[in-house]
C-alpha cells in the first residue's frame, strides 16, 4: 500500500477489518513526481477520448512507463478497479499523489458519465500548474544567483581585502570616519571565519 506514513496505512487497514501486526517500508524503485501524475492524467484522458476502455488504458500506461514506481502504482489502481472499487476510491487510497480536488473531480466525472472530459480538463489544469511552477523557478534563478554572487564578493572583501588595508588606515594617525570603523569592525568579526590573510 502506498501512503504518506505508517499511521495512515494502519488506519486504512483497520477500517478494512485487517489486524495490523507489523508494517515495513519498502523501496518502490523510483519516485513519483507531480510531473509523472500530470503525464499519466493526459495519457489516460487521451486514451479514454479515443475509446480505449479504462482498464486497458491503465494497463497500457502502467506497463509502458519507464518509472517503475509509477508503473506499480497504476497497476495497483487497476487491480483495485478490477476487484469492484470505483476509480475515485482507488485514487483516494494514494493521497500522496492524488489530492482531494483530483479525487472529487474524478468522482464527479464518474457520476455524470463524462470521465474522459473531466480527465482532459484535469490534465490541462495540471499542465498549466506545471508551466507556472517552471516559470517561477526560472524567474527566481537570476535574482538568487545575483544575491549569492554579491554575498561571496562582499565576504571576500571583508575577510581578505579590508584586513590588508587596516594597518595602512591605522598608520595615517588621523581619526577614521564612523562608516570606515564600522566596516573594519565587521571585517574583524568575520576574519576568524576566513582565517588569517
Amino acid at each position: 500500500m502506498r501512503a504518506a506514513g505508517t499511521v495512515i496505512v494502519t488506519a486504512t487497514l483497520r477500517r478494512q477489518g485487517i489486524k495490523v501486526t507489523k508494517i515495513k517500508k519498502t523501496q518502490s524503485g523510483g519516485t513519483i513526481t507531480d510531473k509523472d501524475i500530470t503525464l499519466f492524467t493526459r495519457q489516460l484522458a487521451t486514451m479514454m477520448k479515443s475509446g480505449v476502455p479504462l482498464l486497458q488504458a491503465f494497463d497500457i500506461v502502467g506497463r509502458g512507463h519507464s518509472n517503475r514506481a509509477l508503473s506499480k502504482l497504476l497497476l495497483d489502481i487497476k487491480a483495485d478497479v478490477e476487484t469492484g472499487s470505483n476509480l475515485t476510491d482507488a485514487f483516494r487510497k494514494y493521497p500522496l499523489y492524488f489530492d482531494a480536488l483530483y479525487c472529487n473531480l474524478v468522482g464527479a466525472g464518474e457520476a455524470a458519465g463524462i470521465l474522459d472530459t473531466i480527465l482532459d480538463r484535469l490534465a490541462t489544469y495540471k499542465e498549466k500548474i506545471q508551466a507556472i511552477k517552471g516559470k517561477i523557478k526560472s524567474a527566481l534563478f537570476y535574482p538568487i544567483s545575483i544575491i549569492v554572487v554579491a554575498f561571496v564578493i562582499t565576504a571576500v572583501i571583508m575577510i581578505f581585502v579590508i584586513p590588508a588595508f587596516k594597518d595602512l588606515f591605522e598608520g595615517f594617525g588621523a581619526e577614521l570616519p564612523a562608516p570606515t570603523l564600522l566596516v573594519m569592525t565587521i571585517s574583524d568579526f568575520l576574519l576568524p571565519i576566513g582565517g588569517p590573510f
